[in-house]
């Protein structure tokens, strides 16, 4: 059984980056810092990929993709979403 923490880590960013838009002028504008926060989640995940990789566990591997996937997503909606609120 892998360590599944750096994933975790990742999804508490991702969360963490929700928040701060939420507390600065609603999800639906997005934020900017919060978007860096919530993509920044995946620095922990790519190590998590790469521990799952050494260790050849599909769970942490899986898991950490996933982390990937939701931190770049939720980071980058953040960002759009400030920037097309800026613009229109």
């Amino acid at each position: 059984m892998g360590d599944k923490t750096p994933a975790y880590i990742a999804f508490g960013l991702a969360i963490l980056g929700l928040v701060i838009a939420a507390l600065q002028q609603g999800v639906l504008h997005g934020s900017i810092p919060g978007g860096i926060i919530a993509a920044a989640g995946a620095i922990p995940a790519c190590y998590g990929m790469w521990k799952g990789i050494q260790q050849e566990t599909q769970g942490t591997l899986a898991m950490s993709v996933l982390a990937v996937l939701v931190a770049l997503g939720v980071g980058g909606l953040l960002i759009v979403l400030r920037v097309v609120h800026w613009v229109a």
